[in-house]
């Protein structure tokens, strides 16, 4: 199975960018595991300023509404999503969801600017 979501990790230090670590997804599911509680987002080490999550285009573009695939970012604190437009607004409605359930976890609010 091919992935479907790519995150890096990246650090800056003396005006240098560094990658420090790519991870591919496989689906959505897998994405929120790793940002839920005990899922391995605590394990980012603190000298992470940047984290993107690129979202992959659709292996069957959508003809009929051509809009749903327009590749756009959405910034949360140092998480930037990018990727097609109704992935990334089904991912952001979801992110609401699991914030409201306690479903993710304390290091991930953080580094999206969510006061805890």
């Amino acid at each position: 199975m091919n992935p479907v979501i790519t995150v890096e990790f990246a650090a800056k230090a003396g005006g240098h960018d560094f990658k420090e670590e790519s991870v591919a997804l496989h689906n959505p599911e897998e994405l929120f595991s790793f940002v839920a509680p005990g899922g391995g987002c605590e394990t980012i080490p603190n000298e992470v300023d940047e984290i993107q999550m690129v979202f992959l285009q659709p292996s069957h573009p959508n003809t009929q509404n051509p809009i749903a695939d327009k590749r756009v970012t959405l910034e949360l604190g140092m998480v930037s999503l990018t990727g097609p437009l109704s992935e990334i607004v089904q991912t952001a409605e979801q992110l609401i969801d699991k914030a409201g359930r306690g479903e993710l976890s304390d290091e991930f609010l953080k580094v999206i600017a969510v006061s805890l």
